[in-house]
Protein backbone atom coordinates (compact mmCIF):
# COMPACT_ATOMS: atom_id res chain seq x y z
CA UNK A 1 0.00 0.00 0.00
CA UNK A 2 1.31 3.43 -0.91
CA UNK A 3 2.05 6.12 1.64
CA UNK A 4 1.66 9.86 1.11
CA UNK A 5 2.92 12.50 3.54
CA UNK A 6 1.26 15.89 3.20
CA UNK A 7 3.58 18.25 4.99
CA UNK A 8 2.66 21.65 6.43
CA UNK A 9 -1.02 21.85 5.49
CA UNK A 10 -3.52 24.05 7.30
CA UNK A 11 -6.12 21.45 8.22
CA UNK A 12 -9.52 23.17 7.91
CA UNK A 13 -7.62 26.47 7.87
CA UNK A 14 -5.92 25.94 11.23
CA UNK A 15 -2.25 25.75 12.15
CA UNK A 16 0.03 23.84 9.74
CA UNK A 17 0.18 20.10 10.36
CA UNK A 18 1.40 16.98 8.62
CA UNK A 19 -1.03 14.32 7.41
CA UNK A 20 0.13 10.79 6.67
CA UNK A 21 -1.96 8.68 4.30
CA UNK A 22 -1.38 4.94 4.37
CA UNK A 23 -3.30 3.13 1.66
CA UNK A 24 -6.94 4.26 1.72
CA UNK A 25 -6.94 5.84 5.17
CA UNK A 26 -5.39 8.64 7.17
CA UNK A 27 -2.78 7.04 9.42
CA UNK A 28 -1.65 10.03 11.46
CA UNK A 29 -2.10 13.79 11.85
CA UNK A 30 0.49 15.84 13.71
CA UNK A 31 3.70 17.83 13.39
CA UNK A 32 7.13 16.62 12.39
CA UNK A 33 5.80 13.38 10.91
CA UNK A 34 7.95 11.17 8.75
CA UNK A 35 7.44 7.89 6.93
CA UNK A 36 10.02 5.84 5.11
CA UNK A 37 9.29 5.53 1.42
CA UNK A 38 6.34 7.92 1.51
CA UNK A 39 5.62 10.29 -1.36
CA UNK A 40 5.95 13.79 0.11
CA UNK A 41 3.62 16.61 -0.86
CA UNK A 42 4.86 19.98 0.38
CA UNK A 43 1.67 21.85 1.18
CA UNK A 44 3.43 25.08 2.11
CA UNK A 45 0.52 26.40 4.14
CA UNK A 46 -2.23 25.45 1.68
CA UNK A 47 -5.60 24.60 3.24
CA UNK A 48 -6.47 20.92 3.55
CA UNK A 49 -10.18 20.07 3.52
CA UNK A 50 -12.13 16.82 3.52
CA UNK A 51 -13.10 15.91 -0.04
CA UNK A 52 -16.02 18.05 -1.17
CA UNK A 53 -19.47 16.51 -1.68
CA UNK A 54 -21.94 17.90 -4.21
CA UNK A 55 -25.57 17.02 -3.56
CA UNK A 56 -26.72 18.41 -6.92
CA UNK A 57 -24.85 17.52 -10.13
CA UNK A 58 -26.12 16.86 -13.65
CA UNK A 59 -23.93 14.26 -15.35
CA UNK A 60 -26.33 13.89 -18.34
CA UNK A 61 -25.48 10.23 -18.97
CA UNK A 62 -27.39 8.30 -20.19
CA UNK A 63 -28.88 10.17 -23.13
CA UNK A 64 -27.13 13.53 -23.36
CA UNK A 65 -23.50 12.56 -23.70
CA UNK A 66 -23.03 15.57 -26.00
CA UNK A 67 -23.31 17.71 -22.85
CA UNK A 68 -21.49 15.58 -20.29
CA UNK A 69 -20.67 11.99 -19.39
CA UNK A 70 -20.05 10.34 -16.07
CA UNK A 71 -16.35 10.28 -16.98
CA UNK A 72 -16.03 13.96 -17.95
CA UNK A 73 -18.28 15.08 -15.11
CA UNK A 74 -16.34 13.19 -12.47
CA UNK A 75 -13.06 14.48 -13.90
CA UNK A 76 -14.46 17.99 -13.53
CA UNK A 77 -15.49 17.12 -9.98
CA UNK A 78 -11.99 15.93 -9.07
CA UNK A 79 -10.58 19.14 -10.53
CA UNK A 80 -12.87 21.12 -8.26
CA UNK A 81 -11.90 19.19 -5.12
CA UNK A 82 -14.90 16.85 -5.03
CA UNK A 83 -14.67 13.21 -4.02
CA UNK A 84 -18.41 12.48 -4.24
CA UNK A 85 -21.27 13.81 -6.34
CA UNK A 86 -24.98 13.07 -6.42
CA UNK A 87 -26.22 12.70 -10.01
CA UNK A 88 -29.66 14.12 -10.79
CA UNK A 89 -32.33 11.97 -12.39
CA UNK A 90 -33.23 14.05 -15.48
CA UNK A 91 -31.39 11.82 -17.94
CA UNK A 92 -32.70 9.99 -21.03
CA UNK A 93 -34.10 7.58 -20.00
CA UNK A 94 -35.04 9.16 -16.68
CA UNK A 95 -33.45 7.57 -13.62
CA UNK A 96 -36.79 6.34 -12.30
CA UNK A 97 -36.01 2.62 -12.12
CA UNK A 98 -33.47 0.43 -10.37
CA UNK A 99 -31.89 -0.41 -13.72
CA UNK A 100 -31.05 3.16 -14.66
CA UNK A 101 -29.71 4.22 -11.25
CA UNK A 102 -27.55 1.10 -11.17
CA UNK A 103 -26.16 1.98 -14.61
CA UNK A 104 -25.11 5.44 -13.42
CA UNK A 105 -23.70 4.04 -10.18
CA UNK A 106 -21.57 1.45 -11.99
CA UNK A 107 -20.29 4.04 -14.49
CA UNK A 108 -19.07 6.06 -11.52
CA UNK A 109 -17.32 3.03 -10.07
CA UNK A 110 -15.75 2.25 -13.43
CA UNK A 111 -14.23 5.68 -14.01
CA UNK A 112 -13.03 6.27 -10.47
CA UNK A 113 -12.41 10.03 -10.37
CA UNK A 114 -15.01 10.43 -7.62
CA UNK A 115 -17.86 8.45 -6.12
CA UNK A 116 -21.16 8.84 -7.94
CA UNK A 117 -24.39 8.44 -5.99
CA UNK A 118 -27.47 8.51 -8.25
CA UNK A 119 -30.54 10.49 -7.25
CA UNK A 120 -33.76 8.75 -8.19
CA UNK A 121 -36.75 10.46 -9.77
CA UNK A 122 -39.76 11.07 -7.53
CA UNK A 123 -42.27 10.44 -10.32
CA UNK A 124 -42.27 8.27 -13.43
CA UNK A 125 -40.63 10.18 -16.30
CA UNK A 126 -40.52 13.33 -14.14
CA UNK A 127 -44.12 13.81 -15.21
CA UNK A 128 -45.51 14.44 -11.74
CA UNK A 129 -48.41 12.01 -12.03
CA UNK A 130 -47.28 8.66 -10.58
CA UNK A 131 -44.64 7.76 -8.01
CA UNK A 132 -41.53 6.12 -9.42
CA UNK A 133 -40.04 2.90 -8.03
CA UNK A 134 -38.67 4.58 -4.89
CA UNK A 135 -38.34 1.39 -2.87
CA UNK A 136 -36.73 -0.58 -5.69
CA UNK A 137 -34.18 2.17 -6.31
CA UNK A 138 -33.36 2.25 -2.61
CA UNK A 139 -32.96 -1.53 -2.48
CA UNK A 140 -30.84 -1.60 -5.65
CA UNK A 141 -27.04 -1.78 -5.77
CA UNK A 142 -27.08 2.03 -6.01
CA UNK A 143 -28.74 2.32 -2.58
CA UNK A 144 -30.62 5.51 -3.49
CA UNK A 145 -31.64 7.68 -0.53
CA UNK A 146 -32.29 11.03 -2.26
CA UNK A 147 -35.12 11.49 -4.75
CA UNK A 148 -35.83 14.52 -6.92
CA UNK A 149 -37.62 15.56 -10.10
CA UNK A 150 -35.13 18.43 -10.39
CA UNK A 151 -35.69 20.41 -13.54
CA UNK A 152 -39.37 20.06 -12.74
CA UNK A 153 -41.34 20.67 -9.56
CA UNK A 154 -43.43 18.03 -7.84
CA UNK A 155 -46.31 20.50 -7.90
CA UNK A 156 -49.13 18.09 -7.01
CA UNK A 157 -49.52 18.27 -3.24
CA UNK A 158 -50.97 14.75 -2.98
CA UNK A 159 -48.07 13.22 -4.93
CA UNK A 160 -45.58 15.18 -2.79
CA UNK A 161 -47.26 13.97 0.40
CA UNK A 162 -47.16 10.35 -0.79
CA UNK A 163 -43.49 10.65 -1.71
CA UNK A 164 -42.64 12.05 1.72
CA UNK A 165 -44.59 9.23 3.39
CA UNK A 166 -42.91 6.57 1.26
CA UNK A 167 -39.28 7.60 1.86
CA UNK A 168 -39.89 8.00 5.58
CA UNK A 169 -39.94 4.21 5.81
CA UNK A 170 -36.24 3.94 4.95
CA UNK A 171 -34.94 7.35 6.03
CA UNK A 172 -34.86 8.86 2.56
CA UNK A 173 -35.29 12.49 1.57
CA UNK A 174 -37.23 14.30 -1.14
CA UNK A 175 -35.22 17.10 -2.76
CA UNK A 176 -37.69 19.59 -4.21
CA UNK A 177 -37.19 21.88 -7.19
CA UNK A 178 -39.45 24.63 -5.88
CA UNK A 179 -41.19 26.20 -8.84
CA UNK A 180 -44.95 26.65 -9.13
CA UNK A 181 -45.37 26.01 -12.89
CA UNK A 182 -48.46 28.16 -13.40
CA UNK A 183 -46.65 31.18 -11.99
CA UNK A 184 -43.65 30.73 -14.28
CA UNK A 185 -45.27 30.12 -17.65
CA UNK A 186 -43.19 31.96 -20.23
CA UNK A 187 -40.78 33.21 -17.58
CA UNK A 188 -37.28 34.12 -18.78
CA UNK A 189 -35.65 35.84 -15.79
CA UNK A 190 -36.31 37.16 -12.29
CA UNK A 191 -39.47 39.26 -12.08
CA UNK A 192 -38.52 42.78 -11.08
CA UNK A 193 -37.21 46.10 -12.32
CA UNK A 194 -34.78 44.59 -14.82
CA UNK A 195 -37.34 42.23 -16.38
CA UNK A 196 -39.76 45.14 -16.76
CA UNK A 197 -37.14 47.29 -18.45
CA UNK A 198 -36.01 44.50 -20.78
CA UNK A 199 -39.52 43.27 -21.55
CA UNK A 200 -38.68 39.68 -20.63
CA UNK A 201 -41.19 37.40 -18.94
CA UNK A 202 -40.79 37.63 -15.18
CA UNK A 203 -40.15 34.71 -12.79
CA UNK A 204 -41.63 35.85 -9.46
CA UNK A 205 -40.04 34.98 -6.13
CA UNK A 206 -43.42 33.75 -4.90
CA UNK A 207 -43.30 30.88 -7.41
CA UNK A 208 -40.44 29.43 -5.34
CA UNK A 209 -41.61 30.56 -1.93
CA UNK A 210 -45.14 29.18 -2.19
CA UNK A 211 -43.88 25.65 -2.94
CA UNK A 212 -41.35 25.77 -0.10
CA UNK A 213 -44.04 26.92 2.33
CA UNK A 214 -46.35 24.10 1.25
CA UNK A 215 -43.64 21.44 1.39
CA UNK A 216 -42.27 22.25 4.82
CA UNK A 217 -45.83 22.02 6.15
CA UNK A 218 -46.30 18.68 4.38
CA UNK A 219 -43.02 17.42 5.83
CA UNK A 220 -44.16 18.45 9.29
CA UNK A 221 -47.53 16.78 8.82
CA UNK A 222 -46.00 13.53 7.61
CA UNK A 223 -42.96 13.62 9.91
CA UNK A 224 -40.59 13.20 6.99
CA UNK A 225 -37.54 14.93 5.48
CA UNK A 226 -37.57 17.53 2.71
CA UNK A 227 -34.57 19.20 1.10
CA UNK A 228 -34.91 22.45 -0.85
CA UNK A 229 -32.83 22.58 -4.02
CA UNK A 230 -31.10 25.80 -5.18
CA UNK A 231 -32.91 28.20 -2.85
CA UNK A 232 -32.66 31.68 -4.40
CA UNK A 233 -34.77 34.35 -2.69
CA UNK A 234 -34.75 36.30 0.56
CA UNK A 235 -38.34 35.22 1.14
CA UNK A 236 -37.39 31.56 0.80
CA UNK A 237 -34.73 32.08 3.46
CA UNK A 238 -37.33 33.40 5.89
CA UNK A 239 -39.65 30.45 5.29
CA UNK A 240 -36.88 27.91 5.88
CA UNK A 241 -35.72 29.81 8.97
CA UNK A 242 -39.28 29.73 10.34
CA UNK A 243 -39.63 26.01 9.54
CA UNK A 244 -36.42 25.16 11.34
CA UNK A 245 -37.47 27.19 14.38
CA UNK A 246 -40.62 25.08 14.44
CA UNK A 247 -38.59 21.86 14.41
CA UNK A 248 -39.51 20.79 10.88
CA UNK A 249 -36.96 18.43 9.30
CA UNK A 250 -35.95 20.64 6.37
CA UNK A 251 -32.55 21.32 4.83
CA UNK A 252 -31.67 23.71 2.03
CA UNK A 253 -28.93 24.38 -0.50
CA UNK A 254 -27.66 27.44 -2.35
CA UNK A 255 -25.61 27.45 -5.55
CA UNK A 256 -22.35 29.37 -5.93
CA UNK A 257 -23.83 31.48 -8.74
CA UNK A 258 -26.72 32.61 -6.57
CA UNK A 259 -24.17 33.78 -3.98
CA UNK A 260 -22.38 36.00 -6.47
CA UNK A 261 -24.35 36.97 -9.58
CA UNK A 262 -27.46 39.16 -9.94
CA UNK A 263 -30.17 39.74 -12.52
CA UNK A 264 -28.40 42.93 -13.66
CA UNK A 265 -26.20 40.64 -15.78
CA UNK A 266 -29.20 39.73 -17.92
CA UNK A 267 -28.98 43.22 -19.45
CA UNK A 268 -26.20 41.75 -21.61
CA UNK A 269 -28.67 39.26 -23.12
CA UNK A 270 -25.87 36.69 -22.87
CA UNK A 271 -27.59 33.30 -22.44
CA UNK A 272 -24.74 32.11 -20.23
CA UNK A 273 -26.61 33.95 -17.45
CA UNK A 274 -29.87 32.07 -18.08
CA UNK A 275 -30.45 29.61 -15.26
CA UNK A 276 -33.23 27.95 -13.28
CA UNK A 277 -34.02 29.39 -10.79
CA UNK A 278 -33.02 32.72 -12.31
CA UNK A 279 -30.39 35.09 -11.01
CA UNK A 280 -32.06 37.31 -8.45
CA UNK A 281 -31.44 40.77 -6.98
CA UNK A 282 -28.54 42.08 -4.90
CA UNK A 283 -30.84 41.99 -1.87
CA UNK A 284 -31.48 38.29 -2.43
CA UNK A 285 -27.76 37.59 -2.87
CA UNK A 286 -26.92 39.25 0.45
CA UNK A 287 -29.75 37.37 2.22
CA UNK A 288 -28.46 34.07 0.85
CA UNK A 289 -24.93 34.76 2.06
CA UNK A 290 -26.16 35.63 5.54
CA UNK A 291 -28.36 32.52 5.65
CA UNK A 292 -25.48 30.28 4.60
CA UNK A 293 -23.32 31.85 7.28
CA UNK A 294 -25.87 31.40 10.08
CA UNK A 295 -26.84 27.86 9.03
CA UNK A 296 -30.36 28.54 7.80
CA UNK A 297 -29.07 27.33 4.44
CA UNK A 298 -27.23 24.10 5.20
CA UNK A 299 -25.03 23.51 2.18
CA UNK A 300 -23.56 24.75 -1.08
CA UNK A 301 -24.49 22.61 -4.09
CA UNK A 302 -23.29 23.37 -7.60
CA UNK A 303 -26.34 22.50 -9.75
CA UNK A 304 -23.64 21.77 -12.36
CA UNK A 305 -25.72 21.92 -15.56
CA UNK A 306 -23.63 21.38 -18.68
CA UNK A 307 -24.97 22.22 -22.16
CA UNK A 308 -23.38 21.94 -25.60
CA UNK A 309 -22.29 25.15 -27.31
CA UNK A 310 -25.27 25.32 -29.68
CA UNK A 311 -27.75 25.26 -26.78
CA UNK A 312 -26.26 28.46 -25.37
CA UNK A 313 -24.95 30.23 -28.49
CA UNK A 314 -28.37 31.45 -29.57
CA UNK A 315 -30.98 34.08 -28.76
CA UNK A 316 -31.95 34.39 -25.09
CA UNK A 317 -35.48 32.98 -25.39
CA UNK A 318 -34.29 29.80 -27.15
CA UNK A 319 -31.31 29.12 -24.88
CA UNK A 320 -31.15 26.27 -22.39
CA UNK A 321 -31.08 27.07 -18.69
CA UNK A 322 -28.05 26.18 -16.61
CA UNK A 323 -24.38 26.73 -15.81
CA UNK A 324 -21.42 24.45 -15.20
CA UNK A 325 -20.06 24.82 -11.68
CA UNK A 326 -17.97 21.95 -10.35
CA UNK A 327 -14.60 23.44 -11.27
CA UNK A 328 -15.30 26.95 -9.94
CA UNK A 329 -17.53 26.34 -6.90
CA UNK A 330 -14.87 26.51 -4.21
CA UNK A 331 -13.37 29.69 -5.68
CA UNK A 332 -16.76 31.41 -5.68
CA UNK A 333 -17.40 30.34 -2.09
CA UNK A 334 -13.98 31.68 -1.09
CA UNK A 335 -14.74 35.04 -2.70
CA UNK A 336 -18.27 35.43 -1.36
CA UNK A 337 -18.02 33.79 2.06
CA UNK A 338 -14.41 33.37 3.24
CA UNK A 339 -12.76 36.52 1.91
CA UNK A 340 -15.74 38.54 3.20
CA UNK A 341 -15.33 37.10 6.71
CA UNK A 342 -18.71 35.33 6.72
CA UNK A 343 -17.23 31.82 6.95
CA UNK A 344 -14.01 30.22 8.14
CA UNK A 345 -12.50 27.33 6.20
CA UNK A 346 -13.91 25.04 8.87
CA UNK A 347 -17.31 26.50 8.00
CA UNK A 348 -16.68 25.78 4.33
CA UNK A 349 -15.87 22.16 5.20
CA UNK A 350 -19.15 21.95 7.11
CA UNK A 351 -21.22 23.30 4.20
CA UNK A 352 -19.41 21.66 1.30
CA UNK A 353 -18.43 18.29 2.77
CA UNK A 354 -19.73 17.30 6.22
CA UNK A 355 -23.35 18.41 5.87
CA UNK A 356 -24.03 17.38 2.25
CA UNK A 357 -22.58 13.94 3.04
CA UNK A 358 -24.87 13.73 6.06
CA UNK A 359 -27.98 14.75 4.11
CA UNK A 360 -27.24 12.31 1.31
CA UNK A 361 -25.94 9.54 3.62
CA UNK A 362 -22.72 9.33 1.62
CA UNK A 363 -20.71 6.64 3.34
CA UNK A 364 -17.04 7.46 3.98
CA UNK A 365 -17.40 11.08 2.83
CA UNK A 366 -17.67 14.22 4.91
CA UNK A 367 -15.46 12.68 7.55
CA UNK A 368 -12.99 14.47 9.88
CA UNK A 369 -9.38 14.87 8.82
CA UNK A 370 -8.07 12.58 11.52
CA UNK A 371 -6.39 9.19 12.02
CA UNK A 372 -8.44 6.20 10.97
CA UNK A 373 -10.69 8.15 8.60
CA UNK A 374 -10.93 7.57 4.84
CA UNK A 375 -8.32 9.57 2.91
CA UNK A 376 -10.80 11.65 0.90
CA UNK A 377 -9.07 15.02 0.84
CA UNK A 378 -8.53 18.18 -1.17
CA UNK A 379 -5.68 20.69 -0.95
CA UNK A 380 -6.40 24.33 -1.80
CA UNK A 381 -4.02 27.16 -2.65
CA UNK A 382 -6.06 29.98 -1.12
CA UNK A 383 -3.50 32.66 -2.09
CA UNK A 384 -3.91 32.01 -5.80
CA UNK A 385 -5.82 34.44 -8.00
CA UNK A 386 -6.46 33.93 -11.69
CA UNK A 387 -8.99 34.47 -14.42
CA UNK A 388 -11.33 31.63 -15.39
CA UNK A 389 -10.51 29.99 -18.71
CA UNK A 390 -13.14 27.40 -19.68
CA UNK A 391 -10.83 26.02 -22.36
CA UNK A 392 -9.02 24.27 -19.53
CA UNK A 393 -12.14 22.68 -18.03
CA UNK A 394 -12.39 18.92 -17.76
CA UNK A 395 -16.15 19.19 -18.24
CA UNK A 396 -17.36 18.49 -21.77
CA UNK A 397 -19.31 21.78 -21.71
CA UNK A 398 -18.11 25.36 -21.36
CA UNK A 399 -21.23 27.27 -20.28
CA UNK A 400 -19.64 29.10 -17.35
CA UNK A 401 -20.72 32.60 -16.29
CA UNK A 402 -17.21 33.31 -15.01
CA UNK A 403 -15.19 33.26 -18.24
CA UNK A 404 -12.47 35.90 -17.97
CA UNK A 405 -13.45 36.74 -14.39
CA UNK A 406 -10.73 36.72 -11.73
CA UNK A 407 -11.49 34.39 -8.84
CA UNK A 408 -9.44 33.40 -5.78
CA UNK A 409 -8.23 29.98 -4.81
CA UNK A 410 -7.21 26.91 -6.77
CA UNK A 411 -7.50 23.23 -5.95
CA UNK A 412 -4.05 21.68 -6.41
CA UNK A 413 -4.59 18.11 -5.15
CA UNK A 414 -7.51 15.75 -4.65
CA UNK A 415 -7.31 12.27 -3.13
CA UNK A 416 -10.04 9.65 -3.30
CA UNK A 417 -9.43 6.93 -0.71
CA UNK A 418 -5.73 7.75 -0.79
CA UNK A 419 -5.44 7.68 -4.57
CA UNK A 420 -4.52 10.99 -6.21
CA UNK A 421 -7.05 12.11 -8.81
CA UNK A 422 -5.54 15.61 -9.14
CA UNK A 423 -1.86 16.49 -8.67
CA UNK A 424 -0.50 20.04 -9.00
CA UNK A 425 -3.73 21.10 -10.65
CA UNK A 426 -3.61 18.34 -13.27
CA UNK A 427 -5.85 15.28 -13.46
CA UNK A 428 -4.03 11.98 -13.07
Amino acid sequence: MSKILIRGAKVLGGEPQDVLIDGETIAEVGTGLSAEGAEVVEAGGKVLLPGLVDLHTHLREPGREDSETVLTGTRAAAGGGYTAVFAMANTFPVADTAGVVEQVYRLGQEHGYCDVQPIGAVTVGLEGRKLAELGAMHESAAGVTVFSDDGKCVDDAVIMRRALEYVKAFGGVIAQHAQEPRLTEGAQMNEGVVSAELGLGGWPAVAEESIIARDVLLAEHVGSRVHICHLSTAGSVEIVRWAKSRGIDVTAEVTPHHLLLTDELVRTYNPVYKVNPPLRTERDVMALREALADGTIDIVATDHAPHPHEDKDCEWAAAAMGMVGLETALSVVQETMVDTGLLTWAGVAERMSFKPAEIGQAKDHGRPVSAGEPANLTLVDTEYRGSVDPAGFASRSRNTPYEGRELPGRVTHTWLRGKATLVDGKLT
